[in-house]
């Protein structure tokens, strides 16, 4: 199908192919029963709730570093706290979509999800920001934060509360919210000038 300015159109089935393909991940993430799953996955839920996890990590930086770990620790607050409001205060109000059906997601925490909806994953979003923006200033930090960051992701799929699209979403407005605030000093400088 073309579109009248002579490009291609995306046909309905390959939407529906893509919307198949997040089903079927997300049956395969939330049915993995493996006794790291079941022992780790519901610990990153409760760190990342309230991104109790983010601070907690910013406060290690803050207390065991020097300058430079301290201005990373606020770099991933504030990359953090761009990455939520875009992900829960614009998109999630822009687009609804419903999370995941309970006959997806084999077990009782499809019970606890929230009510707003399910695109973006606002999680995700807040734990690649805050991720990303240490990186930035402090690779190393930014590396050891990855992998709960990576966690959280897993866990909001596997606890049905999210599609992978959802959390790739998520993902994708946490970088960007990263890169906002390592661009926002310059920003400031040349709009002073």
């Amino acid at each position: 199908m073309s579109d009248p300015s002579g490009g291609n159109l995306p046909h309905m089935t390959d939407l529906a192919d893509l919307e198949e393909g997040d089903r079927r991940l997300t049956r395969r993430m939330a049915h993995w029963t493996s006794p790291l799953a079941r022992r780790v996955l519901p610990a990153v839920e409760s760190a990342a709730e309230h991104t109790k996890l983010w601070w907690g990590a910013a406060a290690v930086m803050a207390a065991v570093g020097g300058y430079r770990e301290r201005k990373a620790a606020l770099a991933g607050l504030a990359g953090m706290g761009v990455a939520e409001l875009v992900s829960n205060a614009v998109c999630k109000q822009l687009h609804e979509r419903r999370r995941p059906p309970k006959e997806l997601i084999p077990h009782e925490d499809v019970h606890d999800r929230p009510d707003s909806s399910s695109f973006p994953s606002g999680h995700t979003a807040a734990a690649v920001g805050f991720t990303a923006a240490v990186a930035g200033t402090c690779p190393g930090w930014g590396a050891a934060w990855a992998v709960p960051a990576v966690a959280v992701a897993v866990e909001r799929v596997h606890s049905g509360a999210h599609y992978p699209s959802d959390v790739a979403a998520g993902a994708v407005i946490g970088v960007a919210s990263a890169w906002l605030v390592r661009q926002a000093p310059g920003l400031w400088a040349r709009n002073l000038l």
